[in-house]
Protein backbone atom coordinates (compact mmCIF):
# COMPACT_ATOMS: atom_id res chain seq x y z
CA UNK A 1 0.00 0.00 0.00
CA UNK A 2 1.45 3.61 -1.04
CA UNK A 3 -0.61 7.01 0.27
CA UNK A 4 0.45 10.45 -0.27
CA UNK A 5 -1.18 13.17 1.85
CA UNK A 6 -1.34 16.97 0.25
CA UNK A 7 -2.21 19.33 3.12
CA UNK A 8 -2.85 22.88 2.65
CA UNK A 9 -3.33 25.43 5.16
CA UNK A 10 -6.31 27.65 5.85
CA UNK A 11 -8.45 26.11 2.48
CA UNK A 12 -11.86 27.48 2.45
CA UNK A 13 -14.72 25.33 1.37
CA UNK A 14 -16.55 27.89 -0.28
CA UNK A 15 -13.52 28.84 -2.74
CA UNK A 16 -13.24 25.55 -4.10
CA UNK A 17 -14.93 24.61 -7.84
CA UNK A 18 -15.84 21.07 -5.92
CA UNK A 19 -18.59 22.65 -3.31
CA UNK A 20 -20.48 24.95 -5.64
CA UNK A 21 -17.63 27.98 -6.25
CA UNK A 22 -17.94 29.32 -9.82
CA UNK A 23 -15.44 32.09 -10.08
CA UNK A 24 -12.32 30.92 -8.32
CA UNK A 25 -10.20 29.17 -11.52
CA UNK A 26 -8.66 25.56 -10.06
CA UNK A 27 -8.89 23.35 -12.78
CA UNK A 28 -6.91 20.52 -10.63
CA UNK A 29 -9.09 20.56 -8.17
CA UNK A 30 -11.92 19.88 -10.19
CA UNK A 31 -9.65 16.84 -11.44
CA UNK A 32 -9.96 15.62 -8.17
CA UNK A 33 -14.31 14.31 -9.04
CA UNK A 34 -12.63 12.08 -11.02
CA UNK A 35 -10.82 9.96 -9.18
CA UNK A 36 -11.94 10.92 -5.30
CA UNK A 37 -14.45 10.87 -2.77
CA UNK A 38 -15.93 14.74 -1.74
CA UNK A 39 -17.02 14.70 1.74
CA UNK A 40 -19.61 16.96 2.34
CA UNK A 41 -19.90 17.00 6.36
CA UNK A 42 -16.30 16.84 7.19
CA UNK A 43 -15.26 19.22 10.01
CA UNK A 44 -12.15 20.72 11.61
CA UNK A 45 -11.11 19.54 15.37
CA UNK A 46 -8.86 21.93 17.04
CA UNK A 47 -8.02 25.37 15.85
CA UNK A 48 -5.51 26.83 14.45
CA UNK A 49 -2.10 25.53 13.21
CA UNK A 50 -0.46 22.91 15.41
CA UNK A 51 -3.78 21.66 17.25
CA UNK A 52 -5.23 20.70 13.89
CA UNK A 53 -1.99 18.70 13.58
CA UNK A 54 -1.46 17.32 16.55
CA UNK A 55 -5.36 15.77 16.27
CA UNK A 56 -3.68 14.30 12.86
CA UNK A 57 -1.17 12.58 14.55
CA UNK A 58 -3.13 11.62 17.40
CA UNK A 59 -6.75 10.92 16.52
CA UNK A 60 -7.61 12.75 19.64
CA UNK A 61 -9.01 16.17 20.17
CA UNK A 62 -6.29 18.42 21.62
CA UNK A 63 -8.27 22.10 22.55
CA UNK A 64 -10.01 20.79 25.78
CA UNK A 65 -6.35 19.96 27.33
CA UNK A 66 -4.24 22.27 25.41
CA UNK A 67 -3.33 25.46 23.43
CA UNK A 68 -0.53 25.52 20.55
CA UNK A 69 1.83 23.31 21.57
CA UNK A 70 4.14 20.96 20.67
CA UNK A 71 3.79 16.86 20.12
CA UNK A 72 3.73 15.90 24.14
CA UNK A 73 6.21 13.07 25.05
CA UNK A 74 2.91 11.22 26.66
CA UNK A 75 1.16 11.38 22.52
CA UNK A 76 1.53 8.14 20.35
CA UNK A 77 1.71 9.75 16.72
CA UNK A 78 0.25 7.78 13.82
CA UNK A 79 3.58 7.96 11.64
CA UNK A 80 5.39 6.15 14.35
CA UNK A 81 3.11 3.41 14.34
CA UNK A 82 3.21 3.45 10.85
CA UNK A 83 7.34 3.42 10.83
CA UNK A 84 6.96 0.39 13.65
CA UNK A 85 4.76 -1.37 11.05
CA UNK A 86 7.44 -1.07 8.30
CA UNK A 87 5.88 1.44 6.34
CA UNK A 88 8.36 4.20 5.53
CA UNK A 89 6.90 7.82 6.23
CA UNK A 90 8.38 10.94 4.74
CA UNK A 91 7.29 14.83 5.50
CA UNK A 92 8.26 17.41 2.71
CA UNK A 93 6.37 21.06 4.35
CA UNK A 94 6.89 24.52 4.49
CA UNK A 95 4.87 25.26 7.05
CA UNK A 96 7.76 27.04 9.71
CA UNK A 97 5.78 26.50 12.86
CA UNK A 98 7.00 23.00 12.91
CA UNK A 99 10.61 24.21 13.81
CA UNK A 100 9.71 26.30 16.41
CA UNK A 101 8.97 25.95 20.24
CA UNK A 102 5.55 25.56 20.05
CA UNK A 103 5.98 22.57 16.91
CA UNK A 104 9.51 21.17 16.97
CA UNK A 105 8.68 17.59 17.99
CA UNK A 106 6.25 16.88 15.23
CA UNK A 107 8.03 16.81 11.97
CA UNK A 108 10.59 14.39 13.58
CA UNK A 109 7.82 11.74 14.16
CA UNK A 110 8.54 10.80 10.53
CA UNK A 111 11.15 8.85 9.10
CA UNK A 112 13.03 11.66 6.73
CA UNK A 113 11.23 15.29 6.70
CA UNK A 114 12.46 18.51 4.51
CA UNK A 115 11.43 22.01 5.55
CA UNK A 116 11.94 25.20 3.12
CA UNK A 117 12.00 28.27 4.75
CA UNK A 118 10.56 31.59 4.67
CA UNK A 119 6.75 31.72 4.40
CA UNK A 120 4.96 34.28 6.64
CA UNK A 121 6.59 35.33 9.87
CA UNK A 122 9.80 32.53 9.62
CA UNK A 123 12.21 34.08 11.70
CA UNK A 124 14.40 33.47 8.45
CA UNK A 125 16.21 36.23 6.36
CA UNK A 126 18.01 38.75 8.89
CA UNK A 127 15.72 40.72 10.38
CA UNK A 128 17.38 44.32 12.27
CA UNK A 129 17.92 45.81 8.39
CA UNK A 130 14.36 47.19 8.45
CA UNK A 131 12.15 46.16 5.89
CA UNK A 132 10.94 48.01 2.30
CA UNK A 133 7.37 47.66 2.82
CA UNK A 134 5.09 49.49 -0.24
CA UNK A 135 4.17 52.79 0.49
CA UNK A 136 0.09 53.30 0.90
CA UNK A 137 -0.60 49.95 2.41
CA UNK A 138 -4.12 49.19 3.10
CA UNK A 139 -4.98 49.71 6.41
CA UNK A 140 -6.81 46.36 6.42
CA UNK A 141 -3.14 44.45 7.02
CA UNK A 142 -1.39 43.55 9.57
CA UNK A 143 1.50 45.71 10.95
CA UNK A 144 4.29 44.46 13.37
CA UNK A 145 7.21 42.02 13.41
CA UNK A 146 6.19 39.51 11.77
CA UNK A 147 5.09 42.06 9.00
CA UNK A 148 8.86 43.15 8.94
CA UNK A 149 10.28 39.60 8.50
CA UNK A 150 7.66 38.51 5.90
CA UNK A 151 8.80 41.56 3.81
CA UNK A 152 12.46 40.43 4.29
CA UNK A 153 11.75 36.95 3.64
CA UNK A 154 10.21 38.02 0.05
CA UNK A 155 14.06 38.71 -0.92
CA UNK A 156 14.64 35.37 -1.55
CA UNK A 157 11.30 34.47 -3.36
CA UNK A 158 11.75 36.68 -6.71
CA UNK A 159 10.10 33.96 -8.33
CA UNK A 160 7.60 31.22 -7.87
CA UNK A 161 10.70 29.01 -8.55
CA UNK A 162 11.75 30.62 -5.51
CA UNK A 163 8.87 30.07 -3.49
CA UNK A 164 8.66 27.67 -0.70
CA UNK A 165 5.34 26.46 -1.55
CA UNK A 166 7.18 25.41 -4.91
CA UNK A 167 9.62 23.81 -3.58
CA UNK A 168 7.68 21.53 -0.92
CA UNK A 169 5.64 20.10 -4.50
CA UNK A 170 9.27 19.46 -6.03
CA UNK A 171 10.44 17.77 -3.31
CA UNK A 172 7.49 15.87 -3.22
CA UNK A 173 7.66 15.21 -6.77
CA UNK A 174 11.08 13.93 -6.43
CA UNK A 175 9.95 11.46 -4.05
CA UNK A 176 7.51 10.34 -6.11
CA UNK A 177 10.19 9.92 -8.69
CA UNK A 178 12.34 7.82 -6.46
CA UNK A 179 9.11 5.32 -5.21
CA UNK A 180 6.83 5.08 -7.56
CA UNK A 181 7.94 1.01 -8.32
CA UNK A 182 8.29 0.85 -4.49
CA UNK A 183 5.47 -0.33 -1.75
CA UNK A 184 4.53 0.22 1.82
CA UNK A 185 5.48 4.18 1.95
CA UNK A 186 3.59 7.24 3.17
CA UNK A 187 4.05 10.87 1.88
CA UNK A 188 2.76 13.77 3.06
CA UNK A 189 2.99 16.93 0.61
CA UNK A 190 2.09 19.87 3.31
CA UNK A 191 1.98 23.13 1.58
CA UNK A 192 1.68 26.54 3.81
CA UNK A 193 -0.06 28.23 1.49
CA UNK A 194 -2.52 29.76 0.60
CA UNK A 195 -2.43 31.24 4.47
CA UNK A 196 -1.80 34.76 4.61
CA UNK A 197 -0.05 36.58 3.64
CA UNK A 198 -1.31 36.30 0.07
CA UNK A 199 1.82 36.36 -1.64
CA UNK A 200 1.60 35.06 -5.12
CA UNK A 201 3.39 35.78 -8.62
CA UNK A 202 1.58 38.50 -10.53
CA UNK A 203 0.59 35.96 -13.37
CA UNK A 204 -1.70 34.87 -10.77
CA UNK A 205 -2.97 37.93 -9.84
CA UNK A 206 -4.22 39.14 -13.31
CA UNK A 207 -6.44 36.49 -13.52
CA UNK A 208 -8.27 38.27 -11.27
CA UNK A 209 -7.82 41.66 -12.63
CA UNK A 210 -5.34 42.45 -9.23
CA UNK A 211 -2.64 45.42 -10.65
CA UNK A 212 1.08 44.87 -10.45
CA UNK A 213 0.80 47.11 -7.00
CA UNK A 214 0.42 45.34 -3.74
CA UNK A 215 -3.88 45.81 -2.34
CA UNK A 216 -4.14 43.51 0.35
CA UNK A 217 -1.49 41.19 1.12
CA UNK A 218 -2.36 40.34 4.83
CA UNK A 219 -5.62 40.81 6.21
CA UNK A 220 -5.39 41.25 10.53
CA UNK A 221 -7.27 39.44 12.58
CA UNK A 222 -10.79 40.57 14.47
CA UNK A 223 -13.64 42.30 13.10
CA UNK A 224 -13.84 44.22 10.13
CA UNK A 225 -13.36 48.15 10.97
CA UNK A 226 -16.41 50.61 10.46
CA UNK A 227 -16.36 52.54 7.46
CA UNK A 228 -16.96 51.25 3.49
CA UNK A 229 -14.61 48.20 3.16
CA UNK A 230 -16.31 46.77 0.65
CA UNK A 231 -13.05 47.06 -1.95
CA UNK A 232 -10.55 46.16 0.18
CA UNK A 233 -12.86 43.25 1.52
CA UNK A 234 -13.16 42.05 -2.36
CA UNK A 235 -9.13 42.58 -3.15
CA UNK A 236 -8.64 40.23 -0.03
CA UNK A 237 -10.95 38.40 -1.70
CA UNK A 238 -9.02 38.28 -4.86
CA UNK A 239 -5.74 38.04 -3.30
CA UNK A 240 -6.49 35.18 -1.70
CA UNK A 241 -8.00 33.55 -4.81
CA UNK A 242 -4.72 34.23 -6.70
CA UNK A 243 -2.78 32.33 -4.11
CA UNK A 244 -5.26 29.47 -4.52
CA UNK A 245 -5.10 29.28 -8.22
CA UNK A 246 -1.06 29.00 -7.59
CA UNK A 247 -1.97 25.90 -5.38
CA UNK A 248 -3.86 24.28 -7.63
CA UNK A 249 -1.14 24.63 -10.33
CA UNK A 250 0.89 22.56 -8.07
CA UNK A 251 -1.30 19.96 -7.31
CA UNK A 252 -1.56 19.62 -10.39
CA UNK A 253 1.79 18.53 -10.92
CA UNK A 254 1.62 15.87 -8.56
CA UNK A 255 -1.37 14.50 -9.95
CA UNK A 256 -0.17 14.52 -13.13
CA UNK A 257 2.69 12.28 -12.33
CA UNK A 258 0.08 9.93 -10.81
CA UNK A 259 -1.39 9.91 -13.86
CA UNK A 260 1.63 9.32 -16.12
CA UNK A 261 2.29 6.29 -13.59
CA UNK A 262 -0.71 5.04 -13.35
CA UNK A 263 -0.39 5.57 -9.60
CA UNK A 264 -4.40 5.18 -9.12
CA UNK A 265 -4.79 1.82 -9.06
CA UNK A 266 -2.14 1.09 -6.23
CA UNK A 267 -2.04 4.47 -4.19
CA UNK A 268 -4.71 6.48 -1.78
CA UNK A 269 -4.58 10.01 -2.03
CA UNK A 270 -5.82 12.35 0.62
CA UNK A 271 -6.28 16.29 -0.23
CA UNK A 272 -7.39 18.26 3.39
CA UNK A 273 -6.30 20.94 5.38
CA UNK A 274 -7.15 22.11 8.78
CA UNK A 275 -9.05 25.00 8.58
CA UNK A 276 -10.36 28.25 6.73
CA UNK A 277 -10.48 31.38 6.78
CA UNK A 278 -13.09 34.73 7.13
CA UNK A 279 -12.74 37.75 4.77
CA UNK A 280 -15.51 39.72 5.49
CA UNK A 281 -17.96 36.89 6.49
CA UNK A 282 -20.13 37.90 9.73
CA UNK A 283 -18.13 40.63 9.51
CA UNK A 284 -14.92 38.97 10.68
CA UNK A 285 -11.25 38.86 9.38
CA UNK A 286 -8.88 36.04 10.18
CA UNK A 287 -9.46 33.00 12.48
CA UNK A 288 -10.06 32.25 15.83
CA UNK A 289 -10.94 35.67 17.18
CA UNK A 290 -14.50 35.37 15.94
CA UNK A 291 -17.00 32.47 16.33
CA UNK A 292 -16.59 29.53 15.01
CA UNK A 293 -18.78 30.18 12.13
CA UNK A 294 -18.66 27.40 8.37
CA UNK A 295 -16.36 29.00 6.62
CA UNK A 296 -13.53 28.48 9.62
CA UNK A 297 -14.41 24.76 10.83
CA UNK A 298 -16.29 22.75 7.68
CA UNK A 299 -13.83 21.76 6.03
CA UNK A 300 -13.25 20.60 2.40
CA UNK A 301 -11.86 16.50 2.03
CA UNK A 302 -11.10 14.56 -0.49
CA UNK A 303 -10.29 10.67 -0.04
CA UNK A 304 -8.84 8.32 -3.27
CA UNK A 305 -9.02 5.18 -2.50
CA UNK A 306 -7.08 2.13 -5.73
CA UNK A 307 -9.74 0.94 -7.74
CA UNK A 308 -12.25 3.64 -6.20
CA UNK A 309 -13.98 6.45 -8.92
CA UNK A 310 -14.85 9.95 -7.95
CA UNK A 311 -18.39 10.55 -5.68
CA UNK A 312 -19.47 12.24 -2.43
CA UNK A 313 -20.07 10.96 0.59
CA UNK A 314 -22.48 12.66 3.46
CA UNK A 315 -21.14 11.13 6.85
CA UNK A 316 -19.82 13.48 9.50
CA UNK A 317 -16.68 13.16 10.36
CA UNK A 318 -13.46 15.23 10.88
CA UNK A 319 -9.96 15.60 11.39
CA UNK A 320 -9.65 13.13 14.30
CA UNK A 321 -10.68 10.76 12.04
CA UNK A 322 -7.59 10.76 9.53
CA UNK A 323 -4.74 8.95 11.52
CA UNK A 324 -7.14 6.06 12.17
CA UNK A 325 -8.16 6.33 8.86
CA UNK A 326 -4.32 5.78 7.77
CA UNK A 327 -3.78 2.66 10.24
CA UNK A 328 -7.02 0.99 8.66
CA UNK A 329 -5.48 2.05 5.08
CA UNK A 330 -2.24 0.18 5.78
CA UNK A 331 -3.62 -2.84 7.70
CA UNK A 332 -2.16 -1.57 11.22
CA UNK A 333 -3.71 -2.43 14.51
CA UNK A 334 -4.69 1.13 16.13
CA UNK A 335 -3.87 -0.86 19.52
CA UNK A 336 -0.61 0.82 20.00
CA UNK A 337 -2.13 4.43 19.91
CA UNK A 338 -4.46 4.59 22.33
CA UNK A 339 -8.38 5.40 22.90
CA UNK A 340 -8.93 7.98 19.95
CA UNK A 341 -11.60 10.26 19.39
CA UNK A 342 -11.84 9.35 15.75
CA UNK A 343 -12.83 6.47 13.97
CA UNK A 344 -11.56 5.24 10.58
CA UNK A 345 -13.44 6.98 7.49
CA UNK A 346 -13.60 3.59 5.21
CA UNK A 347 -17.20 2.83 6.73
CA UNK A 348 -18.43 5.49 5.78
CA UNK A 349 -17.95 5.29 2.06
CA UNK A 350 -20.19 2.22 2.66
CA UNK A 351 -22.94 4.64 3.84
CA UNK A 352 -22.18 3.58 7.51
CA UNK A 353 -22.46 6.51 10.16
CA UNK A 354 -19.13 6.80 12.01
CA UNK A 355 -20.53 9.93 13.85
CA UNK A 356 -23.49 11.50 15.71
CA UNK A 357 -21.55 15.20 16.37
CA UNK A 358 -18.47 15.78 16.35
CA UNK A 359 -16.56 18.59 18.34
CA UNK A 360 -14.58 21.26 17.29
CA UNK A 361 -13.13 24.36 19.16
CA UNK A 362 -10.23 26.96 20.36
CA UNK A 363 -8.42 26.31 23.49
CA UNK A 364 -10.25 28.67 25.91
CA UNK A 365 -12.42 30.32 23.30
CA UNK A 366 -15.29 28.11 22.04
CA UNK A 367 -16.87 25.04 21.99
CA UNK A 368 -18.67 23.42 19.87
CA UNK A 369 -20.68 20.38 18.46
CA UNK A 370 -22.31 19.48 15.53
CA UNK A 371 -24.33 16.88 13.98
CA UNK A 372 -23.99 18.09 10.50
CA UNK A 373 -27.58 19.44 10.28
CA UNK A 374 -27.13 21.90 13.60
CA UNK A 375 -24.17 23.97 15.02
CA UNK A 376 -23.84 24.94 18.70
CA UNK A 377 -21.40 27.08 20.09
CA UNK A 378 -21.14 27.06 23.40
CA UNK A 379 -18.62 30.34 24.99
CA UNK A 380 -17.61 30.99 28.32
CA UNK A 381 -20.35 31.26 31.13
CA UNK A 382 -17.88 33.55 32.96
CA UNK A 383 -15.06 35.62 32.08
CA UNK A 384 -11.76 34.68 33.65
CA UNK A 385 -12.97 30.57 34.73
CA UNK A 386 -10.23 28.46 35.58
CA UNK A 387 -8.64 27.21 32.39
CA UNK A 388 -5.07 24.76 32.45
CA UNK A 389 -2.83 23.88 29.84
CA UNK A 390 -1.98 19.75 30.42
CA UNK A 391 1.39 19.64 29.51
CA UNK A 392 4.75 18.23 29.54
CA UNK A 393 5.82 20.59 27.18
CA UNK A 394 5.30 24.26 28.20
CA UNK A 395 6.12 26.16 25.57
CA UNK A 396 4.18 28.54 23.58
CA UNK A 397 4.15 29.13 19.38
CA UNK A 398 7.41 30.96 20.17
CA UNK A 399 8.81 30.79 23.80
CA UNK A 400 8.56 28.89 26.89
CA UNK A 401 5.54 29.72 29.42
CA UNK A 402 5.63 31.99 32.22
CA UNK A 403 7.71 31.68 35.29
CA UNK A 404 3.99 32.28 37.06
CA UNK A 405 2.63 29.11 34.96
CA UNK A 406 5.81 26.90 35.69
CA UNK A 407 5.77 27.88 39.44
CA UNK A 408 2.06 26.74 39.54
CA UNK A 409 2.57 23.55 37.91
CA UNK A 410 1.46 20.68 39.42
CA UNK A 411 1.84 16.57 38.50
CA UNK A 412 -1.80 15.62 38.09
CA UNK A 413 -2.61 11.77 37.25
CA UNK A 414 -2.69 10.73 33.30
CA UNK A 415 -6.36 10.12 32.02
CA UNK A 416 -7.29 9.05 28.19
CA UNK A 417 -5.75 12.09 26.75
CA UNK A 418 -2.12 11.35 28.34
CA UNK A 419 -2.28 7.48 27.56
CA UNK A 420 -2.50 6.98 32.00
CA UNK A 421 0.58 9.07 31.41
CA UNK A 422 0.58 11.59 34.73
CA UNK A 423 1.13 15.21 33.17
CA UNK A 424 1.67 18.66 34.19
CA UNK A 425 -1.67 21.04 35.23
CA UNK A 426 -0.53 24.99 34.84
CA UNK A 427 -2.96 28.16 34.66
CA UNK A 428 -3.74 28.69 31.34
CA UNK A 429 -4.07 32.03 29.40
CA UNK A 430 -6.20 33.17 26.99
CA UNK A 431 -6.72 35.87 24.74
CA UNK A 432 -9.96 35.29 23.63
CA UNK A 433 -13.12 36.72 24.33
CA UNK A 434 -15.62 34.29 23.23
CA UNK A 435 -18.35 35.73 26.20
CA UNK A 436 -18.63 38.98 24.23
CA UNK A 437 -20.13 36.80 21.26
CA UNK A 438 -22.22 34.78 23.45
CA UNK A 439 -23.53 31.37 22.82
CA UNK A 440 -24.92 30.66 18.87
CA UNK A 441 -27.04 27.50 17.60
CA UNK A 442 -27.44 27.64 14.19
CA UNK A 443 -29.86 25.55 11.47
CA UNK A 444 -27.68 24.32 8.79
CA UNK A 445 -30.77 23.29 6.72
CA UNK A 446 -33.08 26.23 6.85
CA UNK A 447 -29.80 28.48 7.39
CA UNK A 448 -26.31 27.21 5.62
CA UNK A 449 -24.99 30.86 5.20
CA UNK A 450 -25.86 31.11 9.64
CA UNK A 451 -27.25 34.61 9.84
CA UNK A 452 -29.89 33.57 12.53
CA UNK A 453 -28.33 32.71 15.83
CA UNK A 454 -31.53 30.32 17.66
CA UNK A 455 -29.90 30.57 20.99
CA UNK A 456 -31.67 33.08 22.49
CA UNK A 457 -34.99 32.12 20.81
CA UNK A 458 -35.40 28.02 20.83
CA UNK A 459 -34.97 27.66 24.75
CA UNK A 460 -35.88 23.71 24.51
CA UNK A 461 -33.41 23.22 21.33
CA UNK A 462 -30.77 24.91 23.28
CA UNK A 463 -31.43 22.74 26.56
CA UNK A 464 -31.31 19.83 23.88
CA UNK A 465 -27.85 20.85 22.19
CA UNK A 466 -26.53 21.47 26.35
CA UNK A 467 -27.41 17.77 26.92
CA UNK A 468 -25.55 16.46 23.49
CA UNK A 469 -22.56 18.74 24.23
CA UNK A 470 -22.40 17.01 27.69
CA UNK A 471 -21.97 13.59 26.57
CA UNK A 472 -19.38 14.55 23.37
CA UNK A 473 -17.39 16.38 26.50
CA UNK A 474 -17.74 13.36 28.24
CA UNK A 475 -16.84 10.64 25.94
CA UNK A 476 -13.48 12.84 25.02
CA UNK A 477 -13.09 12.76 28.86
CA UNK A 478 -12.92 16.83 28.65
CA UNK A 479 -11.58 18.53 32.43
CA UNK A 480 -13.92 19.26 34.73
CA UNK A 481 -12.97 22.64 34.40
CA UNK A 482 -14.33 22.96 30.86
CA UNK A 483 -17.82 22.03 32.46
CA UNK A 484 -17.44 24.72 34.57
CA UNK A 485 -16.18 27.21 31.95
CA UNK A 486 -18.85 26.58 29.83
CA UNK A 487 -21.26 26.88 32.72
CA UNK A 488 -22.39 22.72 32.02
CA UNK A 489 -22.18 22.16 35.50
Amino acid sequence: MRTIQVMFDTLTRKFLPNYGCTWVQMPNFERLTQHCVRFDNFYAGSMPCMPARRELHTGKYNFLHRSWGPLEPFDRSVFETLRANGIYTHLCTDHSHYWEDGGATYHNRYDTWEGFRGQEGDRYVAHDIKAEIPAGRNPLNKTGISTDQHYRNRLRQQTEEDMSCAKTFAAGLEFLSEHADRDNWFLQVECFDPHEPFYVPQKYRELYGLPEEETLNWPRYGGVPSGDCRQDLDNAAREYAALMTMCDAHLGKLLDFMDTHDMWKDTALIVNTDHGFLLGEHDFLGKNFSPLYDELAHLPFFLHLPGQEGGSCDALAATVDIAPTLLDLFGCSAEPMGEMDGTSLLPALEGKTIHDTVLFGVHGSYTCCTDGHTVYMKADAVPGAPLYEYTMMPTNMRGYFSAEQLAAAELVPGGRFTNGLPCLRMPARSFYRAYAFGDRLYDLDNDPGQQQDLSGSDASRVDAWNQKLCAALEQAQAPEEEFRRLGLK
